[in-house]
C-alpha cells in the first residue's frame, strides 16, 4: 500500500471470526515472517484494523493514525524523512485458536509535502514510437508507487518484489517489449520447425521486432465532433437571412422550438425541434406519472428577419375523454388522483418567403386521472400566405420523400380523397386495424388478418376482399405535384385500375376452399425528377397503377377442427419506380458502331492493341516507344523473310 488507507474483503460468515494485525512480522536475523497466532488486537502502533461485518461478505480496513507532514526543526511526531512509512503488516481472521486466513500488507509511505522552488522548462524528451516502445513497463501504472506483480516497475524495491515475485505479468504488459519472434533465425519457439526454415529465416537484432509500436497508432488528426449548437445562418451583429426548407425554427433566446416527435426508434421525443416548411402529425402515448409540460407557449419564435412574433394561443377543454384515454384501471374513487394536463396541441404557421408570418396554437386540456393512459395528439402545420382558399402551397411545387401523396376523387362533389396502406393493431385483425397515409418515395407493405368461416361462399369472399382493399384507396386521380389544385384537373394523373379475375371456376360443392380469392393490393407508382429549385430536386409523379394478385384460400383446420373460422391474411403493397423525365435519344447506327470500339464500355479495347505505341502509354518517353517498336517491328520482318520458302531457294543458288 501506498496511502494512508486500505481496504480488503472477507467473504464467507464472519461470526465467531476475530480479526487482528501484528506489526512487522518478518524476522529481523533470518529474513523470514515469524509465525503468527492469534492473540493479537485490532491495533497495532499507529495502525488501527476496523471490520464491517456483512451477510456473508465483511469489509476489512487498515488505516494509519499518524500524520504525514515531514518535519521542522526540533520537532516530534511527524516524519524525519520523505519516506515516512516502510512497515511489514499482516491481518488474521481467526475462529477461536485456529487461523482461518492472513492477509500480507507491504506499506510504503512518502510525507505529504507541498513544492515551493523554481520549475523548470525542460520538456520531457518522447522517444519515436515508431523506433523505439514508449512504455518499456507497460504495467507501470501508478507514478511513484510500486504496482504489484510489475516486476520490471523500478519503484519496487527488492524486499517488496519478494512478495509477488513468483506472479509477475508476463509478456508485452509485463515488460517484456522486445520478445523473441518465430522467423527470427536464432528462435526455438517454433514447435515443427520446416526444413526450409534456415533458408528464410530472419537474422536481426531484437531491436528491429515486429512488436516495435505496438503501442503506437501512427498520426491520429483531430476527429470533427458535430457540434450541438445552433446553426444559425449568420454571425451576431448581422441580419438573419431567413428560413430555408428543413431549417429549424428558432426563438428570441436562440434555442430550437420544439414540439414532440417521434424518433427513429418510434418513440416519442419530446425536445424535437421543429423544422421549417415540415409539417407532421404523431401521437405519444403517456401517464400522470410520466407526464411533462412541454415547450411554454409565451416563447416568442424568430420570423427570420430577427424579428420575432408571439404565438396566438387558444385553449379549449377536452369533454369526450374516450378519444384520447386508451386504458385504465380499476381504482377507487377516493385513491384517485387527477391533474389537468394537456390533450392536444395544433400548431399553424403562416410562411410568405421565407419568413414566418403568424403563428396559431390551439391548446387541448382535460383531466388526466392517476392509473390511465393518454394519447396525446401534436400536429404541425404550415399554410402559405399566398395560397387560395385555405390551400397550402409550398416553395417547392415537388415532391419530397417522406411526404404523403396527395389524393383527389373527382367524382364527390368533396374532392379531398386518401390513398392509404394498414397499419393493424393489437391481434393484426382487418376489423380494428387502421390507416395510415402512403408515404412519396417509401416503399411499404403491410396487411391484416381476414376471419373466414368454413362455409363461407367463394363469391361472397371475393366481393368481400376486394371493398376491404378499395376502402384503401378512396380516390380516382393523383396530384403530380404536392400542391396540385383541386380546380386544375392537369395536376392530376388517373389511376389506372386492373380490376381483379372473375373465376368461374367451380369447386364441386367443396366447403373450406376457394380459388383466385384477390388478396393482393399492388400500388405502382412512376415518378421522375423535373428539375430542381434552390438546389432541392423536383420529383412529380407521372402514372398510378393499381393491380391484384389472386390466392388459393383453403382453410386450415386447428387442433380437433372444433374451430370453424380461418384467417384470410390480405396485403397491400406500395412501390415508387422512377424513370428519365425525359424518354432517352434513340441510339443512332453510328453510336452502335462506335460503342464496340469504345474502350469504356467494352472488356476488349481494340484501339489500344498495341498500347505502347499510343499516346495513353505514359511509362516512358514517346520517342524511346516508337524506337522500340520499330525495331520490333524490323525483327518481325526480318522473320517472315528468313521464313520464306523463296528465301531458302536464294540462299541455295
Amino acid at each position: 500500500m501506498s496511502g494512508s488507507r486500505v481496504n480488503s474483503v472477507f467473504l464467507g460468515n464472519s461470526s465467531g471470526v476475530n480479526f487482528s494485525i501484528i506489526l512487522s512480522p518478518r524476522d529481523e536475523e533470518t529474513g523470514k515472517f515469524q509465525l503468527a497466532d492469534c492473540s493479537g488486537s485490532k491495533r497495532a502502533g499507529d495502525w488501527n484494523l476496523d471490520v464491517t461485518p456483512g451477510m456473508n461478505i465483511s469489509k476489512v480496513t487498515v488505516s494509519l493514525t499518524r500524520p504525514l507532514e515531514l518535519c521542522l526543526p526540533n520537532a516530534t511526531g511527524c516524519c524525519p524523512s520523505p519516506l515516512c512509512v516502510v512497515e511489514t503488516l499482516q491481518v488474521l481472521a481467526c475462529r477461536g485458536s485456529v487461523m482461518l486466513t492472513q492477509l500480507l500488507i507491504q506499506a510504503e509511505i512518502f510525507a505529504n509535502s507541498s513544492f515551493a522552488g523554481n520549475v523548470s522548462e525542460n520538456a520531457t524528451i518522447i522517444p519515436n514510437q515508431a523506433f523505439k516502445p514508449l512504455g518499456s513497463c507497460p504495467c507501470n501504472l501508478t507514478a511513484g508507487a510500486c504496482d504489484v506483480r510489475c516486476c520490471c516497475d523500478l519503484e519496487c524495491t527488492p524486499d517488496f518484489q519478494q512478495l509477488f515475485s513468483g506472479s509477475c505479468f508476463t509478456g508485452v504488459f509485463g515488460g517484456d517489449v522486445n520478445p523473441p519472434f518465430d522467423q527470427l533465425c536464432s528462435s526455438q519457439s517454433m514447435e515443427f520447425t520446416p526444413e526450409w526454415f534456415p533458408f528464410l529465416c530472419v537474422q536481426s537484432s531484437l531491436d528491429n521486432t515486429p512488436f516495435l509500436g505496438y503501442f503506437y497508432h501512427g498520426s491520429t488528426s483531430t476527429s470533427k465532433v458535430p457540434s450541438f449548437k445552433i446553426p444559425l445562418q449568420t454571425s451576431p451583429g448581422k441580419p438573419f437571412t431567413g428560413y430555408r426548407e428543413g431549417d429549424p425554427i428558432i426563438t428570441e433566446e436562440d434555442e430550437f422550438f420544439t414540439v414532440p416527435q417521434r424518433s427513429l426508434a418510434g418513440q416519442c421525443v419530446g425536445n424535437a425541434p421543429v423544422a421549417y416548411l415540415h409539417s407532421f402529425h404523431v401521437k405519444c402515448l403517456t401517464s400522470l406519472e410520466s407526464y411533462k409540460d412541454g415547450l411554454p407557449h409565451d416563447v416568442r419564435i424568430n420570423t427570420g428577419t430577427a424579428d420575432f412574433i408571439q404565438q396566438n394561443v387558444v385553449y379549449r377543454t377536452i369533454t369526450d375523454r374516450g378519444k384520447f384515454i386508451t386504458e385504465s384501471e380499476s381504482l377507487h374513487a377516493a385513491e384517485v388522483l387527477c391533474q389537468n394536463v394537456t390533450f392536444a396541441e395544433h400548431y399553424k404557421f403562416f410562411w410568405k418567403d421565407k419568413n414566418i408570418e403568424q403563428v396559431n396554437v390551439t391548446v387541448f386540456l382535460g383531466s388526466l386521472c392517476d392509473g390511465e393512459i393518454l394519447t396525446q395528439r401534436f400536429t404541425v402545420e404550415f399554410l402559405s400566405l399566398k395560397s387560395a382558399n385555405g390551400e397550402e402551397q409550398f416553395e417547392n411545387p415537388g415532391y419530397q420523400a417522406g411526404k404523403p401523396v396527395r389524393a383527389a376523387n373527382m367524382n364527390a362533389s368533396d374532392p379531398l380523397g386518401s390513398l392509404n396502406i394498414w397499419q393493424p393493431a393489437g391481434r393484426g385483425l382487418c376489423a380494428s386495424a387502421a390507416y395510415r397515409p402512403v408515404l412519396f418515395g417509401v416503399d411499404s407493405y403491410s396487411g391484416c388478418i381476414l376471419e373466414v368461416d368454413i362455409n363461407e361462399d367463394c363469391s361472397l369472399l371475393r366481393g368481400n376482399v376486394t371493398e376491404k382493399l378499395n376502402a384503401l384507396i378512396q380516390a380516382t386521380h393523383i396530384g403530380k405535384r404536392d400542391n396540385s389544385s383541386y380546380s386544375d384537373l392537369n395536376d392530376w394523373v388517373e389511376i389506372i385500375r386492373l380490376d381483379p379475375f372473375s373465376s368461374n371456376v367451380s369447386t364441386g360443392g367443396l366447403k373450406g376452399i376457394c380459388p383466385d380469392v384477390p388478396a393482393n393490393l399492388n400500388i405502382r407508382i412512376i415518378f421522375a425528377k423535373v428539375g430542381a429549385v434552390q438546389g432541392i430536386p423536383q420529383q412529380h409523379i407521372l402514372a398510378v397503377q393499381i393491380s391484384y394478385s389472386t390466392v388459393l384460400w383453403q382453410f386450415q383446420c386447428g387442433l380437433g377442427c372444433k374451430n370453424t373460422l380461418s384467417s384470410l391474411p390480405i396485403t397491400a403493397s406500395v412501390q415508387f419506380i422512377e424513370v428519365p423525365a425525359q424518354p432517352p435519344i434513340p441510339v443512332t447506327r453510328y453510336q452502335k458502331i462506335y460503342a464496340e470500339f469504345d474502350c469504356n464500355q467494352n472488356e476488349v479495347c481494340w484501339p489500344q492493341l498495341l498500347y505502347p505505341l499510343t499516346r495513353f502509354y505514359t511509362g516512358e518517353p514517346y520517342s524511346q516507344c516508337l524506337a522500340k517498336g520499330l525495331f520490333l517491328a524490323f525483327l518481325i520482318l526480318l522473320a517472315a523473310i528468313m521464313s520464306n520458302p523463296w528465301s531458302s531457294k536464294l540462299w541455295k543458288r
